[in-house]
């Protein structure tokens, strides 16, 4: 069996989720979302950083374009917040190239967008 990567942040990423989607339900959009987990990361005293810029290098060059994440939690797990239907392989793709950016090696996609929170892991 593997060994979970940041079990323990991502617990406490997971349950703060719960904790928000608990309280709101489903039906808001993606700010309100974002709004009342920075609320939660900050009563908790996790260290976040939202909408953390990434530039993107393509061959030696900077792209004028910017990757922007939704949260970095403890400064190595990429949280994207998504209120959908459900979470698609479009969103798994975008997390990879936020883990490829960042060199972070986990990311955890979010959605409140249904009756029970639904969450997956990226581990890249």
């Amino acid at each position: 069996m593997h060994k979970l990567i940041y079990k323990d942040e991502s617990f406490d990423i997971i349950g703060m989720c719960m904790e928000v989607h608990n309280n709101l339900g489903p039906g808001f959009l993606e700010i309100v979302y974002k709004d009342a987990l920075e609320w939660e990361f900050r009563k908790a005293h996790i260290p976040f950083e939202r909408e953390k810029m990434y530039v993107v290098n393509y061959k030696n060059i900077i792209l004028p374009h910017k990757f922007f994440a939704d949260f970095v939690v403890f400064d190595k797990i990429i949280l994207e917040v998504k209120a959908v239907s459900g979470i698609t392989d479009e969103f798994v793709a975008r997390a990879i190239n936020y883990l490829k950016v960042s060199n972070n090696k986990l990311a955890l996609i979010v959605n409140f967008g249904e009756m029970k929170l639904k969450y997956k892991r990226i581990v890249y």
